[in-house]
């Protein structure tokens, strides 16, 4: 083969594509270039050819390998595979490029020559491919398998350097019925959506990742104050709580949010993840909406709570639920009109478990069926013997009202008790209608049958469609709780709605419920709207089925509102023994009652005012306080910094001692990160020598650690 053959080859091998070609001079400036290199780049060839080689093209770093064209060039080393691209077309073609060097016959280095090839479409494949392996292909999220690599190379390190990491867990409230109702495009954009707000809402450097379906997981180093983290919590929660507009009609849906810190409450990933899992679960269980620390009475709460599901079947078999009964008041006479019944349960163990909480234990529970059921009957029961102008309002889970035999059930009551049907008001949420439409309308055509009223409960919580209005025979809309509390807050824009509802309901000839009032202004508000009925604490708490028969004797039952009353929280054991330090020396005291900014006390005598004290609240948490007040055996106390709010209704501080503080004084890590400061014999303190400061009222003082 002659040269100019050869040469008429090599050219048409360029313009295939197939291989192209470069070469370099002895200073790495490039001396031949492939024409059909420069037109992919869309760069003049004349501006290619004399310029350096390492500042024309810039490696591209893959699987991890740092790649320097001037060092190659530099060691005279041959090379193969890098890709690259132009330096100044950083979102232009890639090529892969192998290179060797060239030598005279005298040794001497006169450069390189080599070969390059377009693999853009297999670059970008590749790129996505690894992409779609790390990161979820439908918000854009870290998907499962990067946010547990992450945690756990994060953690790792953190451990080393003693650094502090908070793991937040996420879960929808109400995705499922977006699903159901408005289809999967509508729930793949709603969480698109949510991806979104998350990103939005947290400013902090961290890591946010989708782990599949509705469920949600971010990583914050460096955090571990649980004020910023209550902070972030709720704005969370606020964020994704706010409507969300789709094509395929207006949503709305909420969060629940479980924060777990290491090193506190674990210090490998499993361990502060299963611990942010707890917390999640706990604040489901809490009523939704709402966010949780971990601690670690959490694990033997949810044990206990798993135990109560269990005791559910025994509950109704021997009788321990009870019913009490929440008045329903006219808006114009103040007259009782009726009375919605809540279910409660007298645990032998226990005791009383109020309604709230039995009805987080019910949701999803086996025997929901069979608790709806008594409900219904044993409310109807009652209401035979009150006077005929009462109703009795019952709410329906969603499982009974889809159950064949459900009218039948609830004409069973009505014959047992011998009651007219339209005494008995059956509370019906929206999620009924997410089921098969077909199906719901003929059980609600079946119930107007019955002659029973019907509510449609929670209106505004959802979807609110005017398509169940039209459809169902509702006799009366409960607006929902938290639209109420939205607008007692900020009035403007939520009562604006309050009155369109009941605007709605006129025309359409049903009255309206506002439900959970407590105070005169919201109060005065909804009637200035029109309101039908009201209910809550300002009128009343849930009361005893002998409460409601004494007072429906006589001419009726009247109820003035009382003056602002916000709903009884549940109760939350203040009344425990904790320890205080002063002067190297603890103390085993009562604490009565704590708040924000101190605390009572109760167990030294002859404590001056200003005296100051470590308190220890158990848990790692030490508050710094003075002695404010002084009352024989008892003192209050102030707060050197504020504690903040741990999610539940209860309080704690901001930060907590360091395990890896503890771990070098002695204490095991692995315990101290699981929440076990008892562990170390009176909780943070060790034993030592009783030299008593105080003439103290009870027990010895102790020295400290």
């Amino acid at each position: 083969m002659t040269d100019g053959e050869r040469l008429t080859m090599l050219d048409e091998l360029e313009q295939s594509g197939l291989g192209w070609f470069w070469a370099t001079d002895a200073d790495g400036n490039i001396s031949y270039l492939s024409a059909a290199i420069a037109d992919r780049l869309e760069i003049p060839l004349g501006d290619l050819l004399g310029k350096p080689l390492a500042s024309v093209f810039s490696p591209i770093d893959r699987d991890g390998r740092t790649q320097s064209l001037s060092l190659m060039h530099g060691a005279r080393k041959a090379f193969s595979g890098f890709a690259v691209r132009a330096d100044s077309r950083p979102a232009g073609a890639v090529l892969r490029m192998s290179g060797q060097p060239v030598f005279s016959s005298g040794r001497k280095f006169t450069g390189f020559r080599g070969t390059s090839a377009d693999i853009t479409e297999e670059y970008y494949r590749e790129a996505e491919t690894a992409k779609l392996a790390k990161f979820d292909s439908l918000t854009g999220l870290s998907n499962r398998h990067r946010m547990a690599h992450q945690i756990e190379t994060t953690l790792t390190a953190f451990k080393t350097a003693k650094r502090n990491c908070a793991i937040m867990m996420l879960d929808l409230d109400k995705f499922k019925q977006v699903n159901d109702t408005l289809g999967h495009a509508a729930g793949d954009e709603l969480l698109k959506q949510v991806a979104e707000r998350l990103r939005r809402s947290i400013t902090h450097d961290c890591e946010i990742g989708r782990l599949g379906g509705d469920e949600f997981q971010v990583m914050i180093p460096d955090v571990d104050d649980r004020g910023v983290l209550g902070e972030i919590a709720m704005k969370i929660i606020t964020m994704l709580k706010q409507p969300y507009s789709l094509d395929e009609g207006r949503c709305v849906i909420g969060a629940s949010v479980g924060i777990a810190i290491a090193p506190h409450d674990g210090v490998s990933a499993d361990a502060v993840v299963r611990s942010a899992d707890l917390a999640l679960y706990a604040a489901k269980n809490g009523g939704r909406g709402q966010y949780r620390f971990f601690s670690c009475d959490l694990e033997n709460e949810a044990i206990f709570r798993r135990r109560l599901e269990e005791d559910l079947g025994t509950a109704v078999r021997e009788k321990q639920l009870f019913l009490k009964y929440e008045p329903i008041v006219d808006a114009k006479t103040q007259k009782v009109a009726a009375l919605e019944a809540h279910i409660c349960w007298n645990h032998e163990k226990r005791g009383e478990i109020d309604e709230d909480e039995f009805a987080s234990i019910l949701d999803g529970s086996s025997h929901v069926l069979e608790v709806g059921r008594w409900a219904i009957s044993e409310a109807c029961r009652h209401a035979a013997y009150w006077p005929e102008s009462v109703r009795i309002a019952v709410n329906v889970p969603v499982p009974l009202f889809n159950h064949s035999d459900f009218v039948e059930d609830v004409s069973k009551a009505l014959d047992d008790a011998d009651m007219p049907a339209n005494r008995l008001d059956l509370e019906i949420k929206e999620a009924v209608f997410f089921g098969d439409t077909n199906q719901v309308d003929r059980t609600l055509a079946r119930l107007f049958k019955v002659g029973v009223r019907l509510t449609l409960d929670e209106f505004g919580s959802g979807y609110s469609s005017l398509a169940y209005l039209r459809r169902a025979p509702f006799n009366a809309i409960k607006i929902d709780e938290q639209l109420l509390a939205e607008a007692d807050r900020h009035d403007s824009r939520e009562l604006g709605l309050v009155r369109a509802i009941v605007a709605l309901s006129g025309a359409l000839d049903m009255e309206t419920i506002a439900n959970g009032i407590e105070s005169n202004l919201l109060l005065a508000s909804l009637l200035d709207c029109g309101i039908s009925y009201v209910e809550g604490p300002i009128f009343s708490d849930p009361v005893t089925h002998d409460t409601v028969q004494s007072e429906l004797l006589g001419e009726g039952w009247t109820i003035t509102p009382s003056g602002d009353r916000t709903k009884r929280a549940r109760r939350r054991t203040v009344f425990r023994k904790i320890q205080v330090i002063h002067d190297d020396h603890s103390y085993e005291v009562t604490l009565r009652n704590l708040s924000r900014s101190g605390a009572l006390i109760q167990g030294l005598a002859d404590v001056p005012k200003g005296t100051q004290f470590v308190v220890d609240l158990g848990g790692g948490q030490l508050a710094v306080a003075t002695v404010t007040r002084a009352m024989s055996d008892t003192q209050g106390l102030e707060f050197e910094q504020s504690l903040v709010d741990d999610g539940s209704g209860g309080l704690c501080t901001r930060n907590r001692v360091s395990p890896y503080a503890l771990a070098s004084a002695g204490a095991p890590l692995a315990a101290l990160s699981s929440g076990d400061y008892k562990g170390m014999e009176g909780g943070l303190l060790g034993q030592g020598a009783s030299v008593p400061q105080f003439a103290y009222a009870g027990g010895t003082a102790h020295e400290a650690a």
